[in-house]
């Protein structure tokens, strides 16, 4: 005989779980590496970030004219280190290599659960921070 307590705590935690799952299929934003996308956010902290060996900064910050946003060249996404040892980014939509030089040490992230990148227009890597694995 089945006990009505039993059974509902049974699909209580089901829901509990399809809930987790649904959270974590959920696409994190800006994945793509867009150019601008989570820049205004993350503005200050990323302005704090230098590129390797230069103390320049790795962030282009500005206002915008047109509603007052902050944009810039850094945002949260995808990475991966690959077999060969070097990184990879996700920018505007496409793997890029990251050169050596632009990797800053994963301690200075303040979002480890996503990588950063800092890149021109064209691709260029100023900066590069990474999260933790398929961050």
């Amino acid at each position: 005989m089945r006990q009505p307590g039993i059974l509902a705590v049974g699909v209580l935690l089901l829901v509990i779980a399809l809930i987790g799952a649904i959270g974590l299929a959920r696409p994190a934003r800006a994945q793509d590496g867009g150019h601008g996308q989570g820049h205004g956010e993350r503005h200050d902290w990323y302005r704090a970030l230098e590129q390797p060996g230069t103390g320049l900064s790795c962030c282009n910050g500005r206002r915008s004219t047109t509603d007052g946003r902050v944009e810039g060249d850094c945002r949260p996404t995808r990475a991966f280190l690959g077999e060969d040892g070097q990184w990879r980014t996700m920018i505007d939509g496409r793997w890029q290599v990251v050169p050596p030089h632009a990797v800053l040490d994963p301690a200075l992230n303040r979002e480890p659960l996503h990588a950063h990148v800092c890149a021109s227009l064209a691709g260029l890597i100023y900066c590069f921070l990474p999260g933790s694995p398929g961050g």
